[in-house]
Formats: C-alpha cells, sequence, structure tokens
C-alpha cells in the first residue's frame, strides 16, 4: 500500500486541492469534504454499503467528481489505544481501495467522534430520526476537521513533531 501516508505527506499536495474524509461503518460511509484552502470540513453525503466493489466505485466517482487529492479514513481505536475488530475492517477496507486509486490515504483517530457529533446534535434538539440521517457524514466531518487542523500546525510549524492524533 504505497499511497498509505503520514499526514505530513498532504502538505505537499497541489494547491486548491480537496480532501475527502471518511466515516467508515458496518452499514455506510459518511463523508466529509474539504473547502480548496483546506481549512474547513463540512458533511456531504453518506452512502449505503451494499458490497466493497459497488462502495468503491462509488466512493471513487465522489472523489473524481470533488477533484479530491486524498482521503483522510477514520480509524475507530479502542479507548485504550488498542486495535479491535472495527479496525482490522477499516484496514480491510484500506487495503482493497488501495489498488484501485493513485490518491494517497491517511488513517486519522476517530476515538469519539460519533460521540462528540452525537452530544452535538442532541443539543441542538435533533429529533432521533434526523440524528440517524446526518450522525455518520457528521462523524465524517468531525474526523476530517481534525486532521485538518493538525496540517494547519504543521505547516505553520514544520518542524513539529507528530502526535498521537495521527495515526499510521
Amino acid at each position: 500500500m504505497s499511497n498509505l501516508v503520514a499526514l505530513d505527506h498532504f502538505l505537499a499536495l497541489p494547491e486548491h486541492a480537496r480532501l475527502l474524509g471518511l466515516d467508515l461503518g458496518t452499514k455506510t460511509i459518511g463523508l466529509a469534504l474539504s473547502d480548496v484552502e483546506r481549512r474547513i470540513a463540512t458533511p456531504l453525503e453518506t452512502i449505503q454499503r451494499i458490497k466493497f466493489r459497488q462502495d468503491a466505485a462509488a466512493l471513487l466517482k465522489i472523489a473524481e467528481k470533488h477533484a479530491i487529492a486524498g482521503f483522510v479514513i477514520g480509524l475507530p481505536l479502542n479507548m485504550d489505544g488498542t486495535e479491535g475488530p472495527r479496525v482490522q475492517s477499516t484496514r480491510a477496507f484500506v487495503r482493497n481501495l488501495a489498488p484501485l486509486t493513485a490518491l494517497p490515504i491517511v488513517f486519522w483517530d476517530e476515538r469519539m467522534s460519533t460521540l462528540a457529533v452525537t452530544r452535538t446534535l442532541l443539543d441542538a434538539d435533533a429529533s432521533r430520526a434526523r440524528r440517524a440521517a446526518v450522525v455518520d457524514k457528521m462523524a465524517a466531518a468531525y474526523i476530517l476537521q481534525g486532521a485538518l487542523d493538525r496540517l494547519a500546525r504543521l505547516g505553520s510549524d514544520g518542524d513539529e513533531p507528530e502526535d498521537d492524533w495521527a495515526t499510521e
């Protein structure tokens, strides 16, 4: 998987190229899109998972449509930092996706993303149906925003060491 990279690799991407954030679930894939300056993540859509080939085709079509320069994929580590079955599933998805695209892929620690988004939606008094409809793409935006914020810090101070939030 030569296109699996560290986050600092994204500093060398072409200007005005967007990043796509992914929150991989068992039934859906939440997607979020960065702006062209790679400062703000916005929820995009949720893909209903079918089979890997169809999921990958839909994902790559969206990447082409939005001129995506790289993927930020949430890595669902356990709270103690260990890897469980969901991490194995995410890594398997990326192993299968990587040969289908030349775009760089980075993992981003997604611990607490769904919880944080759900709390925000509850605070906004969103109905259960509304929460279910938007939580995956909002979690993807939360994941992508974390990576974008880290990229901004790396870009302003390039010699800052990687922290534990970015995960290869």
